[in-house]
């Protein structure tokens, strides 16, 4: 079957990808992350360093368990994580929701080994 949008359930009446980047860049903004004195500058290598510490707050959750005991406490988390890869993306001047469907297409057909050797 082709790569299709409308297959993955793609709905363009919910908010996407470049609508939750503007979002996210109005937090930014309020906070004054964007002045050049800031103490957070926002750039790829920073906000890299940061996207690696949330998403080890996300594995956390399951240290010594399958489940997480706080799914509320995962969900911030992981929306921590969504915001910093949606700043990285920003910064960077990479479309994510474009780098993302070519990823899917790159991906429709590939086959990964059941066990062992390189994917």
């Amino acid at each position: 079957m082709p790569f299709l949008p409308g297959f993955l359930g793609y709905n363009l009446l919910v908010m996407d990808i470049k609508e939750l980047t503007r979002k996210m860049n109005e937090l930014v903004r309020h906070h004054g992350w964007y002045e050049p004195d800031s103490p957070k500058q926002q750039t790829a290598r920073n906000l890299a360093i940061s996207l690696c510490l949330e998403a080890s707050e996300v594995l956390e959750h399951f240290q010594w368990s399958e489940e997480t005991s706080d799914p509320e406490g995962l969900r911030g988390e992981l929306a921590d994580v969504a915001l910093y890869l949606l700043q990285i993306s920003s910064v960077s001047g990479i479309d994510l929701e474009q780098a993302i469907l070519e990823k899917i297409r790159q991906n429709w057909d590939r086959h990964w080994p059941d066990e062992g050797g390189a994917a």
